[in-house]
């Protein structure tokens, strides 16, 4: 299990080489004209702004990594709730780079920073604390399963623009799981008025699959993995169905159980 417990060293080889197929799967779509100035799911944004706003996250990347070594100040702190403008003008900044060259750019800091994360020691994966723009001082190894964000979840963006036939690898939201349970406990966008809600998520295969107890109430979002046994409202994902669910992309899961309680529940977070 701990070769898919992004937050446990032993995974970093895993890890990192799924970064390396997904960009690469990556790479292979925006070479095309179809996508290049196509629509994406990722809001407004065409392929070339992917690919913009992934030069322009991975470059702030650097920025924390230098000021975890001494060498400067981190990125300026913005809050979370307004990732979402920062991160749309980081990438039609660079709108009028030519496509050539910013892909290029994109690939020289794919290798810059999968070099910074193949240098991590044991120790300082998860001792390493490295300022994060949103989220102020993150464990180093929060930045290459974020980078395994960028590469699959925007390769899916890019997919679902196209109106293509497409699905998320295995293995590769079997390692996001474990993010998509920190991002929700960190998005909770209101909690309920009354009484906190009680729902089962069950992750139906993978090696992340089993039940995690949420309780969503006045402290936030509590987790407990282990039996769902006496929860009333159960919704079962496969890993790739929460993974997309957990970022908004698509609304899923099958609800055992009360389905107005299962909307309240998953409408309960903002999306980033």
């Amino acid at each position: 299990m701990s070769t898919w417990n992004f937050m446990d060293a032993s995974s970093k080889e895993t890890l990192l080489d799924l970064v390396r197929r997904e960009a690469e799967g990556m790479f292979a779509l925006v070479a095309t004209d179809e996508a290049w100035g196509g629509p994406t799911a990722a809001g407004e944004w065409t392929a070339a702004n992917v690919v913009g706003h992934l030069v322009d996250t991975t470059e702030t990347y650097f920025v924390g990594f230098d000021a975890a070594a001494g060498k400067g100040e981190g990125p300026a702190p913005v809050p979370l709730t307004d990732m979402a403008v920062h991160v749309d003008a980081g990438a039609r900044q660079l709108e009028a780079v030519p496509r050539a060259e910013l892909i290029e750019r994109l690939r020289t800091a794919l290798a810059r920073e999968l070099e910074i994360f193949e240098g991590l020691s044991a120790e300082e994966w998860m001792g390493l604390q490295v300022p994060h723009k949103y989220m102020g001082p993150l464990p180093a190894a929060f930045y290459p399963v974020f980078a395994l964000v960028d590469y699959t979840l925007h390769s899916w963006d890019i997919r679902e623009g196209l109106g293509r036939p497409h699905a998320l690898a295995a293995d590769s939201a079997d390692m996001l799981i474990p993010l998509c349970n920190i991002l929700w406990a960190n998005t909770v966008a209101r909690t309920p008025a009354e009484k906190p809600i009680e729902v089962g998520i069950n992750i139906t295969s993978g090696a992340h699959a089993g039940g995690i107890r949420m309780t969503l109430g006045a402290e936030g979002l509590q987790q407990e993995p282990g039996s769902l046994e006496g929860v009333e409202t159960v919704i079962d994902f496969d890993p790739a169905s929460f993974v997309l669910t957990a970022y908004g992309r698509i609304n899923a899961g099958t609800v055992n159980g009360d389905t107005t309680v299962a909307a309240e529940f998953l409408s309960s977070f903002y999306r980033i």
